[in-house]
């Protein structure tokens, strides 16, 4: 005869900036047993395929979490984790007005969410007939990126070209063109239309919360914003 199964509390989430709502779970021991591993073997590969691994088991998500936004797989894993774990995480920071004094901190994980800078847009006007829309890169695009040794010059516009999503000007929309039409037409902007591309990336939607930090020794408590999702653990 079967064992009974214990019935899995289910929940529903928002994804910031599209507003795609998705059903989730906290992950199982087998999922948890995946990321420790994962973390056990110091991999920042093997962390990535782990984390993806569980967005895939845990939520309603219909297409490839390789298409997610970075900040939206953390997000995503943030929700995941905290009804598994627990709604707070506690751990120690360093004070930032010392930068020497350990001090112990509490988030709690539902306040956690998207912040999107001041500013920040994925359409570009480049000049007064032409524009781009850009689109956020993939998790893996992006690890890739900044798994790389000094990324030169070539892969920074390899990364830009891969996130055009659409060219237009006065007459037409451009949504067709191969990678490397793409990098040509970036090739072919002078350096202020480029910075243009560069503050995209620079602005991008990103998981922050910001903290009271109470320093002990000097008496002095300081603001301290944490980003990305390793912030929020220990």
């Amino acid at each position: 005869m079967p064992l009974p199964k214990l019935a899995i509390p289910e929940y529903e989430m928002e994804l910031p900036i599209t507003g795609k709502k998705l059903t989730y779970r906290p992950f199982l021991v087998k999922e948890e047993k995946l990321l420790y591993l994962a973390m056990e073997s110091n991999n920042d590969k093997e962390m990535i395929k782990a984390v993806k691994t569980i967005i895939k088991n845990c939520t309603s998500l219909k297409g490839k979490v390789e298409d997610l936004a970075t900040f939206e797989i953390e997000y995503i894993f943030l929700k995941i984790r905290s009804k598994a774990v627990g709604e707070v995480s506690e751990f120690k920071i360093t004070a930032p007005d010392d930068d020497t004094t350990k001090v112990d901190v509490s988030i709690p994980l539902d306040k956690v969410g998207v912040v999107v800078p001041d500013g920040h847009t994925n359409k570009i006007e480049l000049d007064g007939n032409v524009g781009i829309k850009m689109k956020y890169p993939s998790l893996d695009v992006f690890i890739q990126q900044n798994l790389t040794d000094n990324p030169d010059i070539d892969d920074i516009f390899k990364l830009a070209a891969g996130c055009i999503d659409q060219v237009w000007d006065k007459e037409e929309v451009y949504d067709t063109f191969t990678k490397a039409e793409a990098l040509d037409f970036l090739e072919g902007l002078n350096s202020e239309q480029f910075q243009k591309v560069q503050d995209f990336f620079q602005t991008m939607p990103k998981l922050a919360y910001t903290i009271p930090v109470y320093n002990p020794k000097t008496k002095v408590t300081s603001e301290l914003q944490l980003e990305g999702l390793a912030s929020f653990f220990e």
